[in-house]
């Protein structure tokens, strides 16, 4: 089945991760856009998503592009989903996420998120892979993500903070999320932590 913009009609186009008062707290676009376009679909999420009752459907169609979203607590789950996708394998998917973080963080919360962002990455990028799924099994997905934090804490050097080896590859503003200088290893920041 195609989709109008000649997109197999399979797979997450995005996922972002919005709190009750209009926060990111996690995005990720499996499909290309541009700049404008990614912000122009994070304010139709906060416009369409965020005022909706807890009986509405967790259905939007917009355009060329469906949001497929639940809420957990103060956090909402707002995938995009081809029109053609179907919508009760995206909510299940968005489940499966929920209970893998869970599984994790040991039930996890808005503030898990904010303050250990690289993890939830680790464990959406486990799972998913250019938005479609890829691992299913929630003990294969936490067992792979133990095995990678410590294969970190093993190449950590000795009296270096195990958790800046997590953080290469992450954005100044990731950075900065986690309470990190950017561009900065070790030094007085890691003495600060206790």
């Amino acid at each position: 089945m195609e989709s109008t913009s000649g997109n197999v009609a399979i797979g997450w186009q995005f996922i972002v991760l919005m709190s009750r008062q209009g926060k990111i707290r996690l995005s990720e676009f499996f499909s290309s856009y541009s700049e404008s376009e990614k912000r122009r679909i994070l304010r139709d999420i906060a416009a369409d998503v965020l005022p909706r009752q807890p009986k509405m459907c967790n259905i939007i169609e917009k355009g060329d592009c469906k949001f497929v979203y639940r809420r957990y607590a103060s956090l909402y789950f707002v995938i995009g989903v081809p029109v053609g996708m179907n919508e009760l394998l995206a909510l299940e998917q968005i489940h499966l996420f929920v209970e893998a973080l869970d599984g994790y963080f040991n039930s996890v919360c808005e503030l898990d998120l904010v303050f250990s962002l690289h993890k939830s990455l680790m464990i959406l990028f486990e799972m998913f892979i250019g938005g479609m799924l890829c691992e299913s099994n929630k003990r294969e997905v936490l067992k792979n993500i133990v095995e990678a934090e410590e294969l970190v804490e093993e190449m950590a050097k000795p009296g270096e903070d195990a958790a800046s080896q997590l953080d290469d590859g992450l954005s100044f503003q990731e950075q900065f999320q986690l309470g990190r200088k950017p561009g900065r290893r070790g030094g007085p920041q890691g003495s600060g932590r206790g």
